[in-house]
């Protein structure tokens, strides 16, 4: 696999229509995607020399996504506000270029704006996952 833009990683949040539609949270200039899965050990006197044992796929799994910005879509950004303001978990994709698209429920668990005098305005965001991920690999 080559090299990819980190502009291409893209965080996309449901439009909440039917059919459904992602809109790219617009001004993202960075963006990073965490994934984790706990273990769950199930090490004993009797374990074979003593080695840790763990039990395959019993820990839970969870998710972490971070996106830093500029404000430049209205309308994107006044979505995220409100689905913030209402605490409600909203459906979400991530893409990560020549690896593929993670989609699920998510939560916004932090929004912040900062902005200096002769600066441009900028949030950003941190969302965790809220229910089960899927993944479509990237043809």
């Amino acid at each position: 696999m080559t090299g990819q833009r980190g502009r291409d990683v893209l965080i996309k949040i449901s439009d909440g229509t039917v059919p459904e539609s992602f809109v790219t949270l617009a001004g993202i200039r960075t963006s990073e995607i965490e994934l984790n899965a706990r273990l769950v050990d199930s090490t004993a006197a009797d374990s074979e020399g003593g080695w840790r044992e763990l039990i395959a796929g019993a820990g839970v799994k969870t998710a972490r996504v971070r996106g830093q910005g500029v404000f430049k879509d209205a309308a994107s950004d006044a979505h995220m506000r409100s689905v913030f303001f209402a605490g409600q978990i909203a459906r979400w994709q991530l893409v990560v270029p020549g690896l593929g698209t993670l989609e699920g429920p998510l939560q916004i668990t932090e929004l912040k704006w900062a902005g200096e005098h002769d600066g441009e305005a900028t949030f950003s965001t941190e969302l965790q996952s809220a229910g089960a991920l899927t993944f479509t690999a990237a043809p």
